[in-house]
Formats: C-alpha cells, structure tokens, sequence
C-alpha cells in the first residue's frame, strides 16, 4: 500500500499547490462562516538534520535550536480568528547556495522521490 500511494503522489500528474489551494478555501469558507479572520501569520520552522542531502539543508540560524545549525527552513502562511487557527500555505526555503549549484539540482532531479530525507 506505502508503494503504490508513494508512486501515486510522485508520479501522478495533479497540482499540489492547487489540492492545497482547494483546501484552504474549503476550511477558510467553513471556518468564516463563524467568525471573521483577525490576523495572518507568516511564520518560519526549522528541521534540523544530521546529512546535508535533504533539499534546502545548510548551516542557518533557526529558532528551533535558538542558534546556527544544520536545518531546512519552511515558511508557512496561516490565518486565524479569535478561536481558530488555519494553516493556508507552506513553502521549502531554498538557499541561495542550492538554487545557483547545478550539481545539487541535477543530484536532486535523480532521487526518487524528491522531497524524500536523503539524510
């Protein structure tokens, strides 16, 4: 079963932005009906790692560790009312040093499934 949903999700042809964007209006639609969004809130996470093959991975300052460590940074998008918190969208920050190294994208490009730990 883990095969075929791991084949079904990397080699599929769909949008996970637009699944994630159908989502997000669903619940913000339900959520709304209730009580008005009061804020919208940026915020970023550190992962830390051990390797330095994960998509993203560098020596950076995360408030996870509250110091410069090893880590792949997300930035997520939430809103949220007086009583509920939603969230909307997340996004891998890629470094500079990833986004200008070609041999780190094509390494990257070969791996199956992208996004999968390489650590």
């Amino acid at each position: 079963m883990h095969q075929r949903l791991l084949h079904f999700a990397v080699d599929s042809k769909w949008s996970d932005r637009d699944v994630r964007r159908l989502a997000a209006k669903y619940a913000l639609e339900a959520m709304t009906q209730r009580e008005s969004v009061e804020a919208w809130i940026v915020d970023d996470t550190g992962f830390l790692k051990q390797g330095k093959h994960s998509v993203g991975v560098q020596r950076q300052y995360t408030g996870s560790a509250g110091k410069v460590a090893n880590c792949q940074i997300g930035v997520s998008l939430s809103v949220a009312t007086r009583t509920e918190h939603l969230p909307v969208d997340f996004e891998l920050y890629l470094p500079e040093c990833w986004a200008n190294d070609e041999a780190r994208r094509g390494f990257l490009q070969n791996q199956a499934p992208l996004g999968a730990a390489n650590d």
